[in-house]
């Protein structure tokens, strides 16, 4: 006997962009790691500390840091300083929309750049 699942159409939807990002990203030159990061902080919604990170993805907490690093530096992750009995960061995934904002703006800013050097030859 076969069960059928019934797809929920916005999460199947919701799952292409998040894999078509992910294409666009891994083009860009992003490692595995980073992406199962900026993955999760985008599931999750909600602002993770470098531990809770580690924890949920079962890696190490140094490549966690080398990887959360990379990710903010290139505007993939927003961080915030928190002080909860703690002094430290937490970390948010920028929105898809905004993100693919960004990397078309980059990439038609290189272009108009590589222009104008080409036409002043």
């Amino acid at each position: 006997m076969k069960v059928y699942f019934h797809r929920d159409e916005t999460m199947g939807a919701k799952e292409d962009v998040y894999k078509k990002l992910e294409g666009i990203l891994r083009v860009m030159g992003l490692k595995k790691g980073e992406l199962k990061i900026y993955r999760l902080l985008l599931e999750k919604k909600r602002p993770m500390r470098i531990t809770e990170i580690q924890k949920e993805l079962g890696i190490s907490e140094r490549s966690v840091r080398a990887h959360v690093l990379n990710l903010y530096r290139k505007g993939i992750l927003q961080r915030k300083l928190v002080e909860q009995g703690w002094l430290g960061y937490v970390y948010t995934a920028t929105s898809p929309r905004e993100l693919l904002e960004r990397i078309k703006n980059n990439i038609l800013k290189k272009i108009d750049e590589l222009e104008n050097e080409i036409s002043g030859d």
